[in-house]
């Protein structure tokens, strides 16, 4: 049998209270493969406990759950940890303005540079993510920052919610990304507008909604990718800003995205 073109996962920053063995148990009671584990303080593996990541992957293998990426420091030490424990991607958003774009994307790429040695020893990836606001907001963004890096070192971590807010087209973003896109966001915002019409100037905000409601097409992320025979991990952010409504949400979006990228037979009807 082949690879699956998709696996599906959820970063697990909502269920911080949770023990390694109830996140195994929650995770695959979802029916998914995999997880994003946050590597910050108040998680089963803090910062500094980073060694302890192998442990955390063979805890997480008894549901059949593995680590695709996790979301914590850009460090050598990490760097390590996650080459014994096997885990592929390290998740990181990109520069802020700090004292301009282009200088706070140098100052990255340096960062990044000067990591290329542990990351290829180890076998692992830093991941930049696009983030709507004064960062990385698209694929634009992003194939800037990472021409020239080979994707075992440096790749690419796709947000298309984010990117939704921007206004790029999922098929744009995929041409864009190409051989550097080595996994996927799942997550959905809408803009409103905070105040009258009759204001002299609008004022908008944004909400994290369910898969179905957003202004992201997921069924179109679904379709781009499957023609371009990507394979790879897609990950639930279960961001939401109804939180209370997580566990809830999560499910129905598992469920949606799973029938739209042909894993289950589902109604994926949106409209």
């Amino acid at each position: 049998m082949g690879q699956k073109q998709f696996t599906f996962g959820v970063f697990t920053k909502p269920w911080g209270d949770k023990t390694l063995q109830e996140l195994g148990e929650f995770v695959s009671g979802l029916g998914l493969d995999g997880i994003e584990l946050p590597v910050r303080p108040g998680y089963p593996v803090p910062p500094e406990a980073v060694e302890t990541l192998p442990k955390a992957v063979q805890v997480l293998a008894k549901h059949d759950v593995v680590i695709d990426s996790i979301a914590g420091p850009m460090d050598e030490k990490t760097i390590a940890a996650c080459g014994e424990a096997g885990v592929p991607i390290i998740r990181i958003c990109g520069p802020g303005l700090g004292e301009g774009y282009l200088a706070s994307e140098n100052q990255l790429k340096g960062q990044l540079d000067a990591l290329i040695p542990a990351l290829d020893r180890c076998g692992v990836a830093i991941g930049v993510q696009n983030h709507f606001g004064s960062i990385i907001g698209n694929a634009a963004n992003l194939l800037h920052l990472l021409e020239g890096y080979d994707p075992r070192h440096v790749c690419a971590v796709w947000d298309p919610g984010h990117s939704s807010l921007v206004g790029q087209h999922p098929a744009m973003e995929a041409d864009m990304l190409g051989k550097h896109l080595r996994m996927v966001n799942l997550k959905n915002p809408y803009k409103f507008r905070l105040n009258s019409p009759a204001a002299q100037c609008a004022q908008w905000d944004f909400h994290w909604t369910a898969g179905r409601h957003g202004m992201s097409h997921w069924p179109t992320v679904a379709k781009v990718l499957k023609e371009r025979d990507w394979i790879g991990p897609l990950c639930f952010t279960a961001e939401y800003s109804d939180g209370e409504c997580v566990e809830r949400l999560i499910a129905d979006d598992v469920a949606f995205a799973k029938g739209l990228f042909g894993c289950c037979s589902s109604n994926t009807g949106c409209g």
